[in-house]
């Protein structure tokens, strides 16, 4: 018998654990799931056998070893600080370790140890980074294995609220880590236009008039996520010309972020004393007057100011700190909301013989269940299923610190995704006349 340990059992580990749960007896696995909270655990693995239920302190050592060392595998979904202290745990106790986390530099310098252990650390393994990363290598592998060479590339991922759930002027609703949205962009991002490496400070990052046309959806806005330019070489794409990973919202929700980030709403370097202080104050400190605005700001921020009269009563906090609480209030899925996962790539590219620029894309449209089951933890948790079922049998064999971007993990895994209905659909395939537009 395998034991797999979950460490973390939010919003983004609800369809991940369930999937480990429900192929547990098949498999012949144990499911051992920690958090902070132990309710939260146990609600996680209510009704299933072959499970336990922890509560877990991040900070304890000796509660983490003891866990760890009843694992064959470890899926760590905590806050990314606390990867590299798990990481270094499975590495002294000989486990395997997944997350869907960026890779760092301090899980980086873990490979050659985990070689010579013979264990496999897969990191980036979720949503964005993780199904973005499987789904374009097999894109630009099967057009470098016929000889093509790739000129532009452009992935756009998106955490969205479902059409028939969109019911509020700002068009989004939170289905993931509140802070990590509040938060969003703080570093800038660089990315590839002309050749040329462009950076993109934050205060400049969310731009309305920055779109791209999702078939069947409609036009969303992009932002550029992060830094592009180290998955050049990932990728094997450093000769390309235009090269960038982005994140999609609704435009609207791009102009009152806008807003938001010139108002100093998300600063964290000053503190606000919040006993007696209710939101609506909070928030017309920051406003002033909004009769000069033009809509939909009016109209968003008169939505985050409505029914906002109960003091915060939480004593000193930053105003990014207010801004998430928030945010979680007016923003949370409600019950039978449905969020949506969007995701498209676009190549440009060239073949052997033809003088012609080609293009394809491919887009993924996911939907969620409810707000429990949502289209965000299906896409993050379900890649981390796969792949620690697969480790564990022996089809991965891969060691080391890796991503997904090799055909020996992801040939292995995409095909599974797609029987559980997270499978991308070609809506292209056509010889440029123009030149491609820049970014």
């Amino acid at each position: 018998m395998h034991h797999i340990l979950v460490l973390g059992a939010g919003k983004s580990a609800t369809i991940l654990i369930e999937s480990l749960l429900e192929d547990a007896h098949e498999q012949n696995w144990y499911v051992h799931v920690a958090d902070v909270r132990l309710d939260t655990a146990e609600k996680k693995v209510a009704g299933y056998g072959r499970s336990a239920a922890y509560r877990i302190e991040p900070n304890d050592p000796e509660q983490l070893d003891k866990l760890i060392q009843m694992a064959d595998a470890v899926i760590s979904m905590l806050p990314p600080p606390l990867h590299i202290v798990v990481a270094k745990k499975c590495l002294s106790h000989r486990k395997h370790f997944l997350n869907a986390s960026y890779l760092t530099p301090e899980l980086m310098a873990l490979d050659e140890e985990a070689r010579a252990a013979q264990l496999s650390f897969l990191v980036e393994m979720g949503l964005d980074p993780g199904i973005d990363h499987m789904s374009a290598m097999d894109m630009i592998h099967d057009i470098q294995n016929k000889g093509g060479t790739i000129s532009s590339f452009r992935s756009h991922c998106g955490g969205l609220i479902s059409p028939e759930s969109d019911d509020n002027p700002w068009h989004y609703k939170i289905s993931w880590n509140p802070k990590n949205i509040i938060m969003a962009g703080k570093d800038g991002a660089h990315y590839l236009s002309g050749g040329q490496v462009c950076h993109v400070a934050y205060n400049e990052l969310f731009n309305p008039a920055r779109t791209v046309q999702i078939p069947g959806l409609g036009l969303y806005a992009w932002y550029p996520n992060r830094d592009s330019i180290p998955y050049l070489n990932t990728y094997g794409l450093s000769a390309v010309s235009d090269f960038v990973r982005t994140t999609l919202r609704h435009p609207a929700f791009a102009a009152g972020w806008k807003k938001i980030v010139e108002l100093g709403l998300t600063s964290e370097t000053k503190t606000i004393d919040t006993d007696g202080l209710t939101f609506a104050e909070f928030l017309n400190g920051y406003l002033g007057g909004m009769d000069a605005w033009e809509e939909p700001l009016k109209e968003q921020f008169a939505f985050l100011l409505a029914h906002n009269n109960t003091p915060i009563n939480l004593g000193l906090l930053a105003p990014a700190d207010i801004l998430q609480i928030l945010m979680e209030k007016k923003l949370a899925l409600g019950e039978g909301d449905r969020d949506m996962i969007v995701m498209l790539h676009e190549l440009e590219y060239r073949m052997p013989g033809v003088d012609a620029l080609q293009t394809i894309s491919a887009s993924l449209v996911v939907k969620g269940k409810d707000q429990v089951h949502t289209a965000m933890a299906k896409t993050v948790g379900l890649p981390l299923a796969i792949a620690v079922k697969n480790i564990l049998n022996g089809r991965i064999q891969r060691k080391g610190v890796f991503i997904p971007v090799y055909p020996d993990v992801y040939q292995i895994v995409l095909p599974d995704l797609e029987k559980k209905g997270i499978c991308f659909t070609i809506i292209s395939s056509a010889v440029l006349s123009s030149p491609p537009h820049p970014l």
